[in-house]
């Protein structure tokens, strides 16, 4: 079975990418053979549907569209904004990001769901209206509405508006009962592989509202995260002792003969070099990191930090 990494920062390490994804193409020899890439999400920076991460992605929106494209890679843009109002759907920069990645599409997504383009979304608002005005793209249920009692996530899969859907990531290891999803639900799933939130945090969604308030520009104080470990940041170290964590030997081992091939990578508020290292953990054999990381760190454009 093949696995499907959708990989974070589509407009925020936009230079990584470009150096990155010629190695990818070039150098299968590098990459584990059962992997691909799903996608590439992100939003830019000053978005008004945007959600999740406040963005800070500054790369030319038709670069990045070409870029992928060429490289034949579904882009998503994160517009999980859960604050939307009906006055915002008429913002022009919004509008005009879908109209350029819908044209972008390869093909559209009634022949291939490779490469057509995506958005991540929360507002059914928002869904409802890009579905009427930009009908190529697919949609994904954005892990943003914080779907953690499984009853509400199955339905959430049984939408026919969405191709994939993004649970909490303390529904993870909730094995009994993902096992008991049809085969067809299986493939809609995608998991956040490598959360870094505290996992009994109870406060997750109105993290998740602060940052839609601040898309919208509204003035509002900074969420105070209510983990334990706050302080320290995001540390892949500290992810990988998380309760929900999903490491590669857990795709290989459980996900994938179970029938899961989607896994969702977080990381848009990170640096590049952050995202280097779960690019080499997840995609790359161990005999070959160090061969990655030199033709990264040695290619001339790119600023790792």
């Amino acid at each position: 079975m093949k696995i499907y990494y959708h990989l974070p920062g589509l407009f925020e390490f936009y230079d990584l990418y470009k150096v990155f994804l010629p190695l990818f193409r070039k150098h299968r020899e590098f990459f584990y053979d059962w992997c691909e890439i799903g996608s590439i999400y992100g939003a830019p920076s000053d978005c008004v549907w945007g959600g999740g991460r406040v963005g800070f992605g500054d790369a030319d929106p038709e670069t990045v569209a070409a870029l992928m494209k060429e490289y034949g890679i579904s882009a998503r843009l994160t517009f999980s904004n859960s604050l939307l109002r009906e006055e915002h759907l008429a913002d022009k920069n919004c509008n005009a990001m879908c109209r350029l990645f819908e044209n972008s599409n390869t093909m559209p997504p009634s022949k291939t769901g490779a490469t057509s383009n995506g958005v991540i979304i929360h507002s059914d608002l928002l869904l409802n209206y890009i579905k009427a005005k930009y009908p190529e793209f697919y949609f994904v249920s954005s892990t943003t509405k914080v779907l953690t009692d499984f009853e509400q996530f199955k339905a959430e899969l049984n939408r026919e508006e969405f191709r994939y859907v993004v649970p909490d990531f303390r529904l993870n290891k909730q094995f009994e009962k993902l096992n008991t999803l049809t085969d067809a639900q299986k493939q809609k799933v995608e998991f956040l592989c490598n959360e870094c939130c505290w996992f009994g945090c109870y406060d997750r969604k109105k993290c998740y509202e602060n940052v839609s308030r601040k898309s919208l520009g509204e003035a509002c104080a900074d969420h105070i995260c209510i983990s334990p470990d706050a302080p320290r940041g995001y540390r892949f170290s500290d992810a990988m002792k998380n309760p929900g964590f999903i490491g590669i030997e857990d795709i290989q081992n459980v996900y994938a003969p179970a029938g899961f091939s989607h896994f969702k990578i977080e990381g848009r508020s990170l640096g590049s070099a952050i995202i280097l290292e779960f690019l080499l953990y997840y995609m790359t054999k161990p005999e070959y990191q160090l061969n990655v990381r030199e033709k990264i760190y040695l290619d001339s454009t790119l600023d790792l930090f």
